[in-house]
C-alpha cells in the first residue's frame, strides 16, 4: 500500500460537480493499493500518519503531528500510484489491486485513520473521476509504502 501526503491548508475533492470531502489545515491523503495489500499494510500507514510529525512548532520546526495540531484529513483512491513505467511511454497499472480488494482496503484505513486520529476523516468517490484541488503547505510532500518501511 502507498500513501502520498501532502500537508496542505485547504483541500477539496469535487465528482460531477459536487463536493465529496473539503478540508482545512491538515493532509491530503492519496491511496493506492495493491494486489498483496491487507489490514496489517493498513494499520502500518494509518498510525504512521497520525504520528508523522510535518507541522510547525512555536519555532518553525517540523515538530508536530497531525493529532498535535487536530488536523483534518482528506483521502483519496489513486490506483496510479502503482503505475510501472519500465516499458514504452504509456504506464501499466498491472500493480494495481483489483476494485472490490482496493475499495475494502481503503475503506478500511479510512476507519483506521478515523480511530487513531479521532475525527472524521473526508475522502472522495471510490473509483469515480474526481477533481482534486489543495494549496500545499510548505510545500511538504511525503511518501510512504508500506513494502518499504524506511
Amino acid at each position: 500500500m502507498r500513501i502520498v501526503i501532502q500537508r496542505v491548508s485547504r483541500a477539496k475533492v469535487t465528482v460531477n460537480g459536487q463536493v465529496t470531502g473539503q478540508i482545512e489545515r491538515g493532509v491530503l491523503v492519496l491511496l493506492g493499493v495493491t494486489h498483496d495489500d491487507g489490514p496489517t499494510d493498513a494499520d502500518w500507514l494509518a498510525s504512521k500518519l497520525v504520528q508523522l510529525r510535518i507541522f510547525n512548532d512555536s519555532q518553525g520546526k517540523m515538530n508536530l503531528s497531525l493529532a498535535d495540531v487536530e488536523g483534518d484529513v482528506l483521502v483519496v483512491s489513486q490506483f496510479t500510484l502503482h503505475a510501472s513505467t519500465k516499458k514504452g511511454n504509456r504506464p501499466s497499472y498491472t500493480a494495481a489491486a483489483p476494485p472490490a480488494l482496493a475499495n475494502e482496503l481503503y475503506e478500511y484505513f479510512v476507519k483506521k485513520v478515523e480511530e487513531l486520529h479521532g475525527k472524521k476523516v473526508h475522502t472522495g468517490i471510490f473509483g469515480a473521476m474526481m477533481e482534486v484541488e489543495l494549496v500545499n503547505d510548505g510545500p511538504v510532500t511525503i511518501l510512504m509504502d508500506s513494502k518499504n518501511r524506511e
